[in-house]
């Protein structure tokens, strides 16, 4: 497989990852916005995931970005502090490589090193490309809303899968990205290979 460098996103890698999701939304109903954001606002995107403690990874070589994945909260009401809802897109020029299961596992590490214990992903439908990607990171079907979204001329369906995390036990309070990152132990972490599930906290 292709060597790439997975790190956590900076507010210049905007106009990058704006190369990858623009076209998504100008173009498919794969992401249920209707207009794409401007650069500026993509900064403040990638600000906020991290200024809210939940991480956001690029996968870069040396042309440039080829794919991002990041997490951020799932519902606002306290009990759900620990759990996520997590996306991964691809550059056109990068699929069929390997590099969304990639991603998705250095998330999935992250996210379990910081205590997280549940992470879901909605994929709109029909999109049996993100559905393979999903089922071979290790999620699995949670449920299906139908007509819930109209996109591109159509009411759509979104299904939403699913990916348990951590340890059963009581909580501990989840560690904020940048405190991780800053923690010997990082590079290994977010490198490393292997399954998803419970990863070792930076020391």
């Amino acid at each position: 497989m292709k060597e790439y460098r997975i790190r956590l996103a900076r507010e210049e890698d905007a106009p990058g990852i704006l190369e990858i999701y623009a076209p998504i939304v100008r173009d498919t109903a794969i992401s249920w916005e209707y207009d794409p954001p401007d650069e500026s606002a993509m900064r403040g995107r990638i600000r906020d995931k991290a200024g809210h403690g939940y991480p956001w990874l690029v996968a870069e070589d040396g042309a440039g970005i080829a794919g991002y994945a990041y997490a951020g909260r799932w519902r606002d009401r306290q009990a759900y502090d620990w759990s996520c809802e997590s996306s991964v897109y691809v550059h056109p020029g990068h699929r069929q490589r390997g590099l969304g299961r990639t991603l998705y596992a250095a998330l999935f590490r992250v996210l379990s090193a910081q205590g997280f214990r549940y992470a879901v992903a909605g994929i709109a439908l029909p999109n049996p490309e993100s559905i393979a990607l999903h089922e071979s990171v290790g999620m699995s079907l949670a449920g299906t809303h139908r007509g819930v979204g109209f996109k591109s001329g159509e009411w759509r369906d979104i299904a939403f899968y699913e990916i348990r995390l951590g340890s059963e036990g009581l909580p501990s309070p989840v560690i904020p990205i940048l405190e991780l990152a800053s923690r010997e132990g990082w590079e290994e972490l977010i490198g490393g290979s292997g399954p998803a599930g419970p990863a070792p906290v930076p020391r």
